[in-house]
């Protein structure tokens, strides 16, 4: 496993981050546990969740499936640098528990962080993430309430996800005032098919010296082989994927995707993966295996060298935004 700096900090991370959504809705704890030991033996010490993970009447049941590898011992808490997420509403019928279960109050983070140690079965969780952005809550209350979990031990970093460049901006020019370190990660939709990000939330991640971190690398499978898998039978796109695909528009270039990657004799989820490491300011991206064999299709991503050729083929089927301001003006 390579590793790389997280942001501006001094903390080593994997460039594959270990990403737990499927555990408890789609595999069960015990195959979650022998996914998270093979990630550890592969030199994955990145893992992320969120609070909400688990879905529905389940929230929660994520972070509890981690608590209970890590009590299995051996030093897996030690080894992992732990990621996870405040801001999602924890009640179970589309209501918050409570008028302030949810979101960024001070109150909220308060609450929430105590109940993921709960779960988790930790002292201290190392990268404590805002999951989206709360626009009631100023920074300044945000911070006050992270310095203070700081300061008792709680968590070590405060991050983001899903936030916009301009919030990225506020959020650690609002810290640097207080003192304080600042966001150091930012976890975006970010892969081959959805690069937007390329034009504010990259440029501000780098400005500030965080990290980024792209969910959904394989946008939803559809850079995962998807039409070479529905020809042989062993998958069809559902839900978005399934609406996004049925564009001939979007076919006809995932066609052409598939078509390059095999001329290079590489398999499209790897080589999406592969594509994401290049990237500058990248991190390093998350993968959410079901199974122990996408753990180990990531991990060979890792190690595959793109061509030159081969980025230029890439950039021409799936053309960046650019940067802005250039990408919608002059």
């Amino acid at each position: 496993m390579k590793y790389t700096q997280l942001g501006r900090t001094g903390l080593k991370v994997s460039r594959l981050v270990l990403g737990t959504m499927n555990f408890g809705p789609q595999t069960d704890e015990a195959d979650s546990h022998t996914i998270m030991d093979a990630a550890l033996d592969a030199g994955i010490n990145f893992f992320d969740t969120a609070n909400v993970y688990g879905w529905g009447e389940n929230k929660g049941r994520t972070e509890e499936i981690i608590g209970s590898w890590f009590a299995k011992g051996g030093g897996r808490r030690d080894k992992v640098v732990l990621a996870t997420k405040v801001y999602g509403n924890m009640g179970t019928d589309g209501t918050p528990v409570w008028p302030n279960h949810d979101k960024l109050s001070a109150v909220n983070i308060r609450r929430a962080v105590d109940a993921s140690l709960k779960r988790l079965g930790t002292d201290h969780i190392d990268v404590y993430q805002f999951h989206h952005i709360d626009r009631a809550t100023p920074f300044d209350e945000i911070w006050q309430a992270i310095d203070v979990l700081v300061q008792q031990g709680k968590i070590l970093y405060a991050a983001s996800s899903n936030f916009p460049g301009y919030k990225i901006a506020q959020a650690n020019e609002a810290a640097a005032r207080r003192g304080s370190l600042g966001l150091v990660s930012e976890q975006c939709l970010y892969n081959l098919f959805e690069r937007r990000a390329e034009m504010e939330v990259i440029p501000a991640a780098q400005e500030y010296g965080l990290g980024v971190i792209p969910w959904s690398p394989l946008h939803g499978g559809l850079l995962g082989g998807v039409i070479r898998k529905e020809g042989e039978g062993s998958r069809r796109a559902s839900g978005r994927s399934a609406e996004t695909l049925a564009d001939p528009a979007v076919r006809t270039r995932l066609q052409s995707y598939e078509d390059l990657l095999d001329k290079h004799g590489l398999e499209p989820g790897e080589a999406a993966l592969a594509w994401l490491l290049t990237r500058p300011g990248v991190t390093g991206p998350i993968v959410g295996p079901r199974t122990l064999a996408q753990l180990e299709s990531a991990l060979r991503a890792v190690e595959l060298e793109l061509s030159p050729e081969l980025l230029t083929g890439l950039d021409d089927i799936f053309p960046g935004p650019g940067p802005s301001p250039e990408a919608f003006a002059w």
